[in-house]
């Protein structure tokens, strides 16, 4: 064997350990819908494409998948591309304490709890998340993203899923003391690095029954299904739209369950999501000026 081809050979070993499991060209994921895609967004030999994933290929796409899902004829090898966030939203809307396991014993609220984060917070599967040399009590927080799929104004809840185009995984990365003392939750949940998100992008699926866990450095800190959360996907779409108009490649970060921890610079965090993958990243920390 060749350097080079054991070089792909690892590369392909480390993009399928991210990846949900696939079937063969063709097909859906293993026991699940015809209707499941598995798309990505991508760079390879510096150029940056949409595609979709056909067993162990990508299929190139005229643009990104929300807006058209017609191939070009180009394919590449999945191990030779590099993995970028699976959408580049001009909004990334998040969702507080929508989940009982996080809440404690602090009452639901009647309606979604809504806060913002960044565009520029986006980083994708293996990037690192790099806290600012003032971030102290920085936590994880394991989620399900939804990805919108086509412009969204004051929506109902019965039509909500149809302007959801497919899920993602998210880690909406919180410094928990900038929370408590800032005006706003600027700094706490919109700095550089502090939103993780891919590796895939899926279609398909049932939104509203999948197994979230996170995974600090090997060990299971989070696991709960996404049917616990208290406002399921129809409901945020739907709320949101009441406000903000939603554009297609908007994110929304949907809530995290059960308590968190504090990262620390060495530490690695893993979301996985039912159907979807695992997005990876290494947490480093830079230092002050």
């Amino acid at each position: 064997m060749s350097v080079r081809t054991l070089r792909l050979f690892r590369l392909a070993s480390l993009v399928a350990a991210a990846l949900p499991a696939l079937s063969l060209p063709g097909t859906a994921l293993s026991g699940q819908s015809p209707k499941i895609a598995t798309y990505v967004r991508y760079r390879v030999d510096g150029a940056t494409s949409y595609g979709r994933v056909v067993g162990t290929t990508v299929q190139q796409l005229r643009a990104a998948p929300w807006l058209d899902t017609t191939r070009t004829g180009r394919t590449v090898p999945l191990a030779r591309v590099q993995l970028l966030a699976p959408a580049t939203p001009s909004k990334v809307i998040a969702v507080g304490l929508n989940d009982q396991t996080h809440l404690g014993e602090r009452s639901a609220a009647t309606y979604p709890g809504l806060f913002t984060k960044l565009p520029t917070s986006i980083i994708a599967h293996d990037e690192p998340i790099v806290l600012p040399p003032d971030a102290n009590n920085a936590h994880y927080e394991g989620e399900m993203v939804i990805v919108i799929g086509k412009e969204a104004t004051n929506v109902s809840v019965a039509d909500a899923k149809q302007y959801v185009f497919g899920i993602t995984v998210g880690n909406d990365v919180s410094e928990r003391d900038w929370q408590k003392s800032d005006l706003q939750w600027f700094r706490a949940k919109a700095a550089d690095t502090f939103g993780p998100m891919g590796p895939v992008l899926i279609t398909g699926l049932n939104y509203d029954d999948l197994l979230l866990q996170t995974r600090l450095n090997g060990e299971v800190v989070q696991s709960q299904r996404t049917k616990d959360l208290i406002f399921d996907v129809a409901a945020q779409v739907s709320y949101i739209s009441r406000y903000v108009t939603l554009m297609p490649g908007d994110v929304i970060y949907t809530g995290t369950p059960g308590t968190t921890k504090r990262i620390v610079a060495g530490d690695v965090v893993e979301v996985e999501l039912e159907g979807v993958g695992i997005l990876r990243n290494r947490v480093t920390q830079r230092g002050a000026r």
